[in-house]
């Protein structure tokens, strides 16, 4: 008789029922209630997650008139967006969670998730984590980070919110000057008798200072003014008669400090002065600064000249003098020599 090869499984599950068999368990009822019943695990019930408004309310108040929170509907950028065809990279930036395999997002501009991640079920009392340090804030204000990088504060680790409110984006102190002071009052020094104080010019006026370019850049980042350096531009904003000019940058008829509201027309004696727009120049301010720097330099060359033929006339005379006092003394010497 010829035997058949079973599998081993078909073996060993009859190898069990024989066993089975043998102690009584002679049913198929029986047989069921010995085998081990494997049951999927009951899933425990989590408590939905509150939105982050119904507790932090005064922070969502601050968020919400913030340019993070019209990061996304914000008129400019979405003309500037659509324009281009809507690119998904600047998505990236612009809202919160963004995929770029799918175009996805978890929110129109950046949300509490952006800078905090998901919320969870534990918290409170669990802390949230805080993502939002320099360099992660750094990764879409890429051109303030740059400016950052190159000053002192970078130097010192004085990061952005030791300067800003990160949920309203605005400084800390409501006047800009006083947050200066807060750590540089030491360094003032006699600043604080300078004309510039006097005129109400205060830190931010020069060394945070702007001047938009005269075409707006492709990728619509301009700088934001972190490097916290005077250049010439920055003087030349105010002191257009020092510097023999003979007209103003649009917008800074009267300095930096009347330009972000512009400019101051004074009043007749007894009435108070009032602010009006600023008259537009038929130069825009890049060649204005361009024909400043070019005056500066033939200044500078002028002045270059004149140092020149004042040196050589200057040369000259010292030259013939030492020519002259090394022949008297030559002709002393002869006449010693012949006495003796």
């Amino acid at each position: 008789m010829t035997k058949i090869a079973l599998p081993f499984r078909i073996r060993w599950l009859v190898m069990l029922m024989g066993a089975a068999s043998l102690i009584g368990l002679s049913d198929e009822a029986d047989f069921a209630r010995a085998a081990p019943v494997f049951q999927e695990p009951t899933p425990t019930p989590t408590e939905p997650v509150k939105p982050c408004a119904e507790c932090h309310l005064d922070v969502a108040d601050s968020w919400s008139q913030s340019p993070h929170a019209h990061a996304f509907d914000d008129p400019v950028f979405q003309e500037w967006w659509q324009g281009r065809g809507e690119p998904g990279d600047c998505l990236l930036c612009h809202t919160t969670g963004y995929q770029e395999t799918g175009g996805a997002y978890l929110a129109e501009g950046v949300s509490c998730e952006g800078c905090h991640g998901p919320s969870k079920a534990d918290h409170p009392p669990a802390i949230i984590p805080v993502k939002a340090d320099t360099e992660y804030c750094g990764g879409c204000h890429t051109t303030t980070l740059s400016e950052w990088r190159l000053t002192g504060h970078a130097a010192s680790d004085v990061g952005c919110m030791a300067c800003h409110d990160p949920h309203s984006q605005k400084p800390l102190f409501e006047v800009a000057d006083d947050m200066c002071l807060n750590c540089h009052e030491e360094d003032m020094g006699a600043y604080l008798e300078d004309t510039h104080v006097q005129k109400g010019i205060g830190c931010v006026d020069c060394h945070a200072l702007v001047i938009p370019p005269e075409t707006p850049p492709e990728d619509g980042i301009v700088p934001t003014g972190h490097t916290f350096t005077i250049s010439p531009a920055t003087c030349v904003a105010c002191h257009t008669d020092t510097l023999h000019a003979g007209f103003a940058l649009p917008g800074y008829e009267n300095g930096a400090a009347a330009a972000a509201e512009g400019e101051i027309t004074p009043a007749p004696e007894g009435e108070q002065a009032t602010i009006a727009p600023a008259t537009e120049s038929a130069l825009p301010p890049e060649q204005h600064i361009q024909a400043l720097e070019t005056a500066l330099a033939s200044q500078g060359m002028t002045v270059l000249f004149q140092g020149g033929v004042i040196g050589l006339v200057l040369g000259a005379s010292t030259a013939w003098l030492i020519a002259r006092n090394l022949r008297q003394r030559r002709l002393k010497e002869k006449r010693d020599e012949e006495a003796e």
